[in-house]
């Protein structure tokens, strides 16, 4: 039997990107009693806020999820790694906390074509700004006195250096700020840190709020389904300490879980495709046939060299002084190689099928990277990243059985459309011209992967089909649309069709990619979230123009 706890006016179910974002500015109102609810640990692990120590955070069980995904039947069925956080502040905690928001065309799409509507750049852009705090200063573009510090890095590798360098070699233009008008080219990336420390959505956002006396923040405790009362959400039922409890909601139950968690819990809670919840014996509250469709992720392919420099970062024994000395600096001064998120700089290009806007992320790593850190890689070496920003392949997620306790089904469908193909392929080609730079010559050592005997597009295609995995971006999978759209989960406020009380906030209710890494779009959907919860709290909601910034 469920032991029956306390009531709150709103129940935020994932304390991740958005979940922290959303508890902090709910909390403002002290008026308001807010229960956080986060399945993981608290974030005291300290590779989390050391920057370098992202290298390391794959093989610390206890702050990540150990997804994998279903067999991916256009790549020789490899079972991938999918990395996301479970722990405080979510994958805000163990990203790459490269701070990318994407192309105005982006939000517009959502807006006008794909039934999102007040989502369009001009109306999310106070958002971004809101929660930012840009250390160069408040613009057009930028907002300064937000939570979120964005910050250049404190630290570059020589190699990195080089790859920036090389971007008049390659045609391109080197960029300053990739969240401005001008998008395409080579530059470094601003990253989410503050004081050469992490700055995730714990850190900048819950660390303001953690004491406030109307905020009640559990970590290690799993929300197992939302409780529903005639069409209503009134509650969540969680597992705690090997105990089942319920907590219930006077106003909303908000789930903040993610691409992977939100859907998984809407469907063990009876709301999503009708035969799918039937197949796992599960009560139909809500057909919904959208829930766990339309996933969407970006694919990444590494390019990688030998460096015959003792340059980067290396796990080798010639290496060992310099992280000695690295260790000093960054205890007295928060500087050196270890403020570095390793993935410095990058850049947005286009294939030879790109429209009038980019179509492939870079980033580039002066290091070896195997499994996504999992495997110790020995030596000198650097690769470039390379990813598909608008897949057209699209994956579901589904239920295993009807057990919260049972990882979701997560099928990417990876390299299914020929398109996205084709743009990973020209992706690797221009990665390789990148590299010939003259910038690497003194560098420059053997072609690790794909290797010099991979040179047709069938030789390519074979390369990725071996070796490309996740870099981390699911989404879409409780999409935001109209009413006519039968795939979409939440309106344009987040609520979830047909159930009263409940809505969605967090990366899955994106209807598409957006070109660039993910993190700061999420935190800006918390924060438009926030604003239409307070205004429909106070019973009088207003135009989402009128938000300052």
């Amino acid at each position: 039997m469920s032991e029956i706890q306390g009531k709150y006016d709103y129940i935020i179910v994932g304390g991740g990107s958005a979940g922290a974002v959303l508890a902090t500015r709910l909390s403002e109102n002290p008026a308001l009693d807010i229960l956080l609810i986060e399945a993981g640990a608290k974030d005291t692990n300290p590779m989390i806020h050391i920057p370098f120590g992202i290298s390391l955070l794959s093989r610390f069980e206890g702050i990540g999820w150990g997804y994998h995904t279903a067999p991916q039947k256009e790549m020789y069925d490899r079972e991938l790694f999918w990395p996301r956080g479970k722990t405080l502040g979510g994958s805000s905690s163990v990203n790459a906390m490269c701070y990318i928001r994407g192309q105005a065309e982006d939000y517009d799409r959502w807006a006008f074509e794909e039934g999102a509507v007040g989502w369009s750049f001009d109306e999310v852009l106070p958002y971004f700004k809101r929660a930012e705090n840009f250390e160069e200063g408040a613009d057009e573009y930028h907002g300064t006195g937000g939570p979120l510090n964005v910050s250049k890095l404190r630290h570059t590798s020589v190699l990195s250096d080089a790859f920036v360098g090389a971007a008049s070699y390659g045609g391109y233009q080197q960029i300053d700020d990739f969240n401005r008008d001008q998008r395409e080219g080579i530059g470094y990336y601003h990253v989410t840190q503050v004081n050469g420390q992490r700055c995730s959505t714990a850190k900048g956002y819950l660390s303001q709020a953690k004491h406030r006396n109307n905020l009640t923040v559990l970590t290690k405790v799993a929300a197992e389904k939302v409780v529903l009362k005639d069409k209503r959400a009134v509650g969540v039922q969680v597992r705690e300490k090997g105990s089942v409890a319920t907590y219930f909601a006077k106003s909303e139950v908000i789930l903040c879980g993610g691409a992977i968690n939100s859907p998984q819990l809407l469907m063990l809670s009876g709301i999503g495709p009708r035969h799918e919840l039937e197949d796992k014996g599960i009560y139909v509250h809500q057909d919904l046939p959208g829930v766990g469709q339309n996933l969407q992720d970006h694919l990444d392919a590494i390019v990688q060299f030998t460096c015959e420099a003792r340059e980067g970062y290396a796990v080798a024994a010639g290496a060992l002084p310099k992280y000695v000395k690295a260790t000093a600096e960054y205890a007295l001064k928060r500087d050196g190689i270890f403020s570095s998120n390793i993935a410095e700089a990058g850049g947005f290009l286009s294939s030879s099928i790109a429209g009038e806007h980019p179509d492939i992320q870079l980033h580039f790593l002066p290091a070896i990277l195997n499994d996504h850190g999992r495997q110790v890689a020995f030596g000198y070496g650097y690769g470039l990243h390379v990813c598909c920003l608008y897949p057209k392949s699209r994956g579901t997620v589904s239920l295993q059985s009807n057990h919260p306790a049972d990882h979701a089904l997560i099928d990417p469908n990876y390299l299914s459309a020929v398109e996205d193909q084709q743009v990973m392929i020209d992706g690797v080609r221009i990665a390789r011209k990148l590299l010939a730079a003259p910038d690497f010559e003194k560098f420059k050592g053997s072609e690790l992967y794909p290797g010099v005997e991979a040179q047709t597009d069938e030789e390519i295609l074979e390369f990725l089909r071996e070796r490309a995995e996740t870099i981390y971006h699911p989404i879409g999978t409780c999409k935001m649309g109209s009413e006519s759209d039968e795939l979409a989960v939440v309106d344009s406020q987040l609520k979830v069709r047909g159930i009263e009380g409940l809505r969605v906030v967090d990366a899955s209710v994106m209807p598409s990619l957006i070109g660039g890494n993910t993190n700061a779009p999420t935190v800006m959907i918390a924060e438009r979230a926030a604003d239409f919860i307070k205004a429909a709290h106070e019973g009088q909601p207003i135009p989402i123009q009128t938000a300052s910034a």
